[in-house]
């Protein structure tokens, strides 16, 4: 018998959250080696002799397969297993891990593929500072924080270029069709413009390689998901300038919710020209159509906890998305010292979300009382940036000097309708038995936001002491109108961002830093006197150390770091009716990480955060709390051994990872608070090849998220999500 009780919405907008050897060889061409220097590479003098007559030098493709192409941001010049050794996502050009002030992460094509990654949330589960677990499982969207800072909206970047979201329309990221993904962790605004004070994950796209290969996988697993997927590439047939690439994958699965599906189609063509070493010149497309449930989960009581009762219902329950990308990524090396760039993307997106809610429970009549709701989002964006790179000598002094300039246009329009659905009779569980209308629209939001950045970068290095500034003035250009046919609400913010990082290089390795950076980002909305919210604004003071083992794929690294966000929203005191930009959050921390492939067939990645994030001006029943859903202490480590060349099981791998989510508040007043928990995920894989020739290029996988199926509820600002139960996923490929 249910209690008399009032329920709220499930629904979670996601605008209201603020080898070294492997037995699966790489299909993308990488550089495999550890550096061999005692110190990384300079990145800011060319290895290459002075070119003559270089413009109309043909491409070398034996030559040149591994020279890093810096057309994107992420790109990664160098890995072997889980351990990358260089990155732009820091600092926009091709700059040594251990020589970025500040703390950056990158989840290598190695680990993707071992952890058999299915969502970018997945991509940065065992990544230090990122927090993944506060809205449990939710298949729509990829929303989480670094640092405890929301980075849904504002933090998430494609080659370098930012993806806008709004409301229900945010890109899905697809990580077949990734060869890296970078996570920056503190303000990045002095590079990239508007964005959160904790952070930016960029992701990087396949692209066409020089040497031919293909592969094609089928996977199976637990809840009829059945997934098959391609990638082949290389020259173009009779051209040695011409290279390509098309990846596609196509999904057909449910969950364990009832009636939920997680079905994807996805097509990314990429095709590059390289007339000579000097010039590149690469067009990234893709669509890709997916279907989830628009609502995920179970009723909850008006406090917040999830009852036993699924919320949606089968009968009008979708949420189709179709997104299309095209763009290109150029550069082109002007002379010894110049380089310039220049990368481009138009995204549009569309979702169509149905579904339904309780409200409430009548006891007397076994009945609970239904919503529907619709929501139908678009979004339109165009991202340019140009880039300017110099690389000279000053005296004793190596400088690597960036100029750019970026705009960025997004329209965003948004429709919702409510409205009332048939009693699902609680005795009986008629879900599905009843047809639904779909609700008239009666809420209407346009936005469109315009960027302007003109940014500049200096890393100089002097002996061992690198020195890095950089500084962007941003104009953003706001529009929004929240009525059918009303009066825009316009607004100008502007803003200077940058960072300052100081490091020194030792010969062992060892590079202690420091650093100051700051960040910016307009809010949507007006206060009691009708005013423009002020852009909020955050700032970080970071100090840190990294080691990369001479000779050895290790690397470890090591930060502290204060980040304080002024002007977040909170309720005006004054009057209660209105918010006020007026509010702090405080972000301390401390991180440790650990990226090893100290043996042949062994790659580990281990990662400590113990995070306190506290409102330090809220309302006055948060003032001094801590923000909910943010893990005071996490452990997450992952590590896989392939038995190699001399053992009976040669070609055997076998992996393990285990994620400890600490204690947390589970609202922002303090009241209650979410259990630790500990889930475990583990991998065995097998190269068929080494059974019998005849299967070279075979090879079968299992994999396991959540192992022992742990059950648990996770709750942020007072509001309790289902965490994600075990999946279990099969696959078998095939590489030439």
């Amino acid at each position: 018998m249910f209690g008399s009780v009032v329920l709220v919405s499930v629904e979670i907008l996601p605008s209201q959250v603020l080898a070294q050897s492997s037995n699966l060889p790489p299909v993308t061409v990488e550089a495999t080696d550890a550096p061999k220097t005692r110190r990384p590479a300079a990145s800011n003098q060319r290895t290459r002799s002075p070119r003559a007559a270089s413009a109309n030098r043909r491409a070398n493709p034996a030559a040149d397969q591994n020279r890093a192409s810096q057309a994107a941001g992420g790109a990664v010049a160098a890995t072997t297993g889980y351990v990358a050794t260089t990155g732009t996502a820091g600092t926009k050009t091709n700059t040594p891990l251990i020589e970025t002030p500040q703390s950056l992460s990158v989840v290598t094509k190695k680990e993707l593929e071992d952890r058999n990654v299915q969502t970018l949330k997945d991509a940065v589960n065992y990544t230090p500072g990122v927090t993944t677990s506060a809205f449990g499982y939710d298949p729509r969207f990829d929303s989480f924080y670094i640092r405890g800072f929301d980075a849904t909206y504002t933090g998430i970047y494609r080659d370098g270029l930012r993806q806008a979201g709004g409301n229900f329309v945010i890109p899905k990221i697809e990580p077949y069709g990734l060869e890296s993904v970078s996570i920056l962790r503190g303000p990045a605004s002095g590079l990239y413009g508007l964005g959160s004070p904790g952070g930016i994950v960029d992701v990087t796209t396949k692209r066409p390689t020089q040497t031919p290969f293909g592969e094609v996988q089928l996977q199976a697993g637990n809840y009829d998901r059945y997934q098959g997927a391609f990638d082949v590439g290389g020259p173009v047939p009779g051209s040695d300038q011409l290279y390509y690439r098309l990846t596609g994958l196509f999904r057909d699965a449910k969950t364990w919710f009832p009636g939920n599906d997680d079905d994807r189609a996805y097509i990314a063509p990429a095709l590059t020209w390289k007339p000579n070493l000097d010039t590149t010149f690469t067009i990234l497309g893709e669509y890709q159509t997916s279907r989830t449930a628009a609502s995920i989960g179970n009723a909850r009581t008006a406090d917040g906890k999830l009852t036993n009762i699924y919320s949606n219902d089968p009968a009008f329950s979708a949420m189709d998305q179709k997104q299309f990308r095209i763009g290109y990524a150029f550069e082109h090396n002007v002379n010894d010292t110049w380089t310039v760039r220049q990368n481009f993307r138009f995204y549009q997106v569309g979702v169509d979300a149905k579904y339904t809610q309780i409200d409430s429970i009548d006891t007397a009549t076994q009945t609970a009382s239904r919503s529907a709701w619709r929501i139908v989002d678009n979004l339109k964006t165009a991202t340019l940036d140009n880039q300017a790179e110099a690389k000279f000598m000053l005296g004793a002094v190596k400088n690597t000097v960036l100029f750019g300039v970026d705009y960025s246009h997004s329209k965003y329009d948004d429709k919702i309708g409510y409205g009332p659905a048939p009693d699902l009779n609680l005795a009986t569980m008629n879900y599905g038995a009843q047809a639904i209308a779909s609700p008239a629209f009666s809420i209407f939001t346009s936005q469109s936001i315009n960027e302007v950045g003109v940014y500049a970068q200096e890393q100089a290095r002097l002996g061992g002491f690198i020195l890095t500034l950089n500084g962007r003035q941003s104009w953003v250009s706001q529009s929004t109108t929240t009525t059918l046919g009303g009066t825009p609400e316009t607004s100008k913010p502007s803003a200077f961002t940058g960072r300052a990082g100081l490091s020194y290089l030792f010969d062992s390795g060892i590079a202690p830093y420091v650093s100051y950076a700051t960040s910016f980002s307009p809010q949507t909305g007006v206060d009691v006197t009708g005013a423009t919210f002020k852009p909020t604004t955050g700032e970080q003071t970071e100090a840190g150390i990294k080691y990369q083992m001479p000779s050895f794929p290790v690397l470890l690294t090591a930060a502290v770091f204060d980040i304080k966000q002024d002007n977040v929203l909170r309720t005006n005191p004054d009057d209660i009716a209105f918010q006020a930009a007026t509010g702090q959050i405080e972000s301390k921390g401390l991180e440790l990480e650990a990226k090893l492939a100290l043996k042949p067939g062994l790659d580990l990645t281990a990662a400590y955060t113990h995070l306190n994030v506290v409102i330090t001006r809220g309302n006055a029943d948060t003032t001094g709390n801590e923000y909910s859903g943010i893990p005071r202490n996490s452990v997450a480590a992952f590590g896989k051994y392939t038995f190699q060349s001399g053992s009976p099981v040669e070609g055997l791998g076998l992996g393990l990872g285990v994620r400890y989510i600490g204690a947390n508040f589970g609202n922002d007043q303090n009241t209650f608070e979410n259990a630790a928990k500990t889930l475990f995920d583990a991998v065995i894989d097998y190269d068929l090849g080494k059974l019998d020739r005849n299967f070279q290029g075979a090879y079968m996988r299992v994999n396991a998220t959540n192992l022992f199926d742990e059950k648990y509820d996770t709750c942020q600002s007072g509001y309790c999500y289902a965490g994600e139960r075990r999946q279990v996923i099969g696959t078998l490929s095939y590489r030439w």
